[in-house]
């Protein structure tokens, strides 16, 4: 799809002036504080990286949003969500609830849609608007609920890969012995955010590459949550192993150095890897052709 031209940008800008102008003033302390704060986390370093996807995903979306929105009716639904989002937004900002905060920017985007290009815009809009979803930080009590049977898995594979390496290693619940060296599998490494980040840049990948095969789009959509965690058992072997060979300093200054990224390259290679293989089976599933009979 076509990016917008320098002309037309700045016609937009124009035109929706008031618009851009009212979200910057409400959201540009809450994005603040959570550059400064929340994001700040390693837990939480995915948010930024969301935000900015999406916002490029509506950027490139933009010009068959307002071609397939031309013309169309507007909604009143429109005007419900935006008293609806600044609700949100007054008792997120007043109480620091940022599930509401950051959920209120979102239902305000959609609100923006409604009211001004109705339910066409956020048709063509729904995906942006969805993958902002995964920014919104979920209630630590459920995150410490799933991460825990996560980090178990986690550290029970790693523990039996080296195992089988011939490493000298053993595993008492989530901490791993090497040698004369104790790690602990900690949240980043193994937890449900990290499952969620490697999901939604599943999900955008799928979205980027845009596969006409269904099959295709559900099956590597699925595959995504194994692959999230084969990912972050790499992530913890390669540590381990770190560890194990140039000492606990190298270890822990590779975690805060590398680990992330060493989770992402893994992830992405083995999501294009899967991809690959499911193309292959896609062209070579046999293709029934019905023959008109002319007698």
């Amino acid at each position: 799809m076509p990016l917008l031209s320098k002309p037309y940008i700045s016609s937009l800008v124009i035109s929706e002036w008031p618009v851009l102008l009212g979200l910057l003033a409400l959201y540009i302390p809450t994005f603040y504080d959570l550059f400064n704060g929340l994001w700040a986390t390693e837990e939480q370093a995915h948010g930024p990286i969301i935000l900015f996807l999406a916002l490029w995903l509506i950027y490139r979306q933009w010009p068959g949003m307002i071609k397939k929105s031309e013309g169309k009716l507007t909604s009143v639904w429109g005007w419900i969500f935006f008293f609806i989002a600044l609700l949100l937004y007054i008792i997120g900002r007043s109480q620091q609830i940022l599930v509401f905060e950051i959920g209120s920017f979102i239902i305000a985007l959609v609100a923006i849609l409604l009211i001004k290009r109705g339910g066409s815009a956020l048709k063509a809009m729904w995906f942006p608007i969805f993958f902002l979803l995964f920014m919104i930080p979920l209630p630590g009590q459920l995150v410490s609920l799933l991460t825990m049977p996560m980090k178990m898995a986690v550290s029970y594979v790693a523990e039996h890969i080296l195992f089988w390496a011939n490493y000298p290693i053993a595993r008492n619940g989530v901490i791993l012995q090497i040698g004369q060296y104790q790690l602990l599998v900690a949240d980043a490494c193994a937890g449900l955010q990290t499952l969620l980040t490697l999901e939604a840049l599943g999900l955008f990948y799928l979205n980027l590459v845009h596969h006409t095969s269904v099959f295709r789009n559900v099956t590597l959509a699925i595959l995504i949550i194994p692959i999230s965690f084969a990912a972050n058992v790499i992530r913890v072997i390669v540590l381990t192993l770190i560890t194990y060979h140039y000492g606990d300093a190298a270890g822990q200054g590779f975690l805060h150095g590398f680990a992330g990224m060493v989770l992402f390259i893994s992830a992405l290679i083995l999501i294009l890897g899967v991809d690959t293989l499911l193309q292959y089976f896609a062209k070579t599933q046999p293709i029934n052709i019905p023959q008109l009979n002319n007698n």
